[in-house]
């Protein structure tokens, strides 16, 4: 009884701890692994707009920048502001002014250990310079930009302008891949570099327009504007390759089957005869194996003399045992 009670805690004991290893490692494999994947993930970035415009008030005695960005996101996240005002002491009277106006205009950043990705769409797109309140810097009916890093494979940039362009109220045609410069009497000059796209072994960077801007418009106390605007912008960086699954060991090659029959050694055992000039036979080789296996003490008959002398011990055997059992 003393030895039951101490085997069955024990047993109970062994019994929780493998039930404890078998909840704990898929436990610890599965932290691993959310470790791992979250050091991999990939990069990605989208803007809608962003500016990086010198504003020079009247006299040029102050320089104000006008650094802003609308709808400027990255991953995991997504913005859809449609508008973007700002201010800027002397300009406007100090009053908020229309940057940027659309009736779309949507960033996206996603990234996870397969691929990262970038996105923006804007439509219908109205922007404006401090300065200029009713003629607009630009006019776009749809541009988008998209950057696109997956794990193991090349990065990709896409960026599009469909449809009309207007700059400072002049249409224009922009050249896919090129520049094309825009000069309005009494108010400026305007460079537009069209559908930009550059890419790496890792990354990749797609930018719909930007424009280089130096205007004068002498006009709500401004006298110069001069910088940047970005129209439409995606980044990404690709993840880290998975790393290859380990390979199965292979098994280790069979040796080759050993001979049913071994040669005797130095030889076939085959007599070979020789005979000299002087008309001497001389015989060389061994003698074949079937006379070797005589010299053991072996033949044919072997097998049955053992089989009788099984058979021998086991009748004595029955004997002694029944001539025992009488006595008793």
């Amino acid at each position: 009884m003393n030895s039951t009670n101490f085997r069955m805690p024990a047993r109970r004991l062994v019994a929780a701890s493998a039930a404890g290893l078998l909840v704990a490692a898929p436990l610890a494999l599965a932290t691993a692994t959310t470790a791992h994947a979250t050091g991999d993930h990939g990069r990605a970035d989208a803007v809608v707009l962003r500016t990086g415009l010198d504003v020079s008030l009247l006299g040029k005695t102050v320089n104000v920048p006008l650094k802003v960005a609308l709808n400027e996101v990255h991953a995991p996240q997504s913005a859809e502001k449609t508008a973007l005002t700002a201010e800027l002491s002397g300009v406007n009277n100090g009053q908020p002014f229309s940057v940027l106006s659309a009736q779309v205009a949507q960033a996206k950043a996603t990234a996870d250990a397969r691929k990262a990705e970038g996105s923006t769409t804007l439509a219908q797109a109205k922007v404006h310079l401090p300065g200029l309140p009713l003629l607009p810097l630009l006019e776009v009916e749809k541009v988008t930009a998209t950057a696109l890093c997956e794990a193991g494979k090349k990065p990709v940039a896409e960026a599009n302008v469909l449809g009309q362009v207007t700059v400072l109220g002049k249409r224009v045609t922009l050249t896919a891949g090129g520049t094309t410069q825009v000069r309005v009497d009494g108010v400026g000059e305007v460079t537009l570099d069209l559908s930009k796209r550059h890419t790496t072994t890792s990354t990749a960077a797609a930018t719909a327009l930007e424009l280089k801007v130096a205007v004068d418009p002498l006009k709500l106390g401004v006298a110069e504007v001069d910088g940047t605007v970005t129209l439409a912008g995606a980044t990404c960086e690709r993840p880290a390759a998975p790393a290859p699954a380990p390979e199965e060991e292979k098994p280790a090659a069979e040796e080759p089957a050993e001979e049913e029959a071994e040669k005797p050694a130095g030889g076939s055992g085959t007599e070979q005869v020789k005979t000299g000039d002087d008309g001497v036979t001389t015989q060389t080789g061994k003698a074949p194996a079937t006379e070797n296996l005589a010299e053991t003490g072996g033949s044919s008959m072997t097998p049955y003399l053992a089989g009788g002398a099984v058979l021998l011990l086991t009748a004595g055997g029955g004997a002694l045992a029944l001539t025992r059992r009488k006595r008793a």
